[in-house]
């Protein structure tokens, strides 16, 4: 058997909230809840298993997401519309603009926990040679 990737547990101050946020913004569904997670499905069959911690125990993270360019128009619509403050970098020096790193795009945000979100149209180095 291969080894993947199957879930990863994003704590949050709410659940709910921020699985929702992640769902609504990039077009995916809530794939259920069980005990306290409330889980979004990734085209890849990955789930992010969103559960409620307490404030201190919430240590921000990096998620990086490989999205097509409709997605990224899409979910960035969103980010502008609902004046979600975002970078073109992850030190946040270059606020409310993308980068065209590797040739695509990407863009980084927060999200309602404080973890650090890119979307990026380009795998970071480009794409493998055919």
């Amino acid at each position: 058997m291969s080894i993947e990737l199957n879930h990863t547990i994003v704590h949050a101050r709410d659940n709910h909230e921020s699985a929702e946020f992640f769902a609504e913004l990039l077009g995916l569904e809530i794939a259920g809840e069980w005990g306290p997670f409330v889980a979004v499905q990734l085209a890849n069959g990955v789930t992010l298993d969103f559960a409620t911690a307490p404030a201190e125990r919430i240590t921000p993270q990096h998620y990086a997401f490989l999205v097509s360019e409709k997605e990224f128009d899409a979910a960035y619509a969103k980010i502008t519309e609902r004046g979600i403050e975002h970078w073109a970098d992850p030190h946040q020096r270059h606020p409310g603009t993308i980068n065209h790193n590797d040739g695509g795009r990407g863009v980084y945000f927060l999200d309602p926990a404080g973890h650090a979100m890119e979307l990026i149209t380009v795998p970071y180095g480009g794409w493998p040679s055919q």
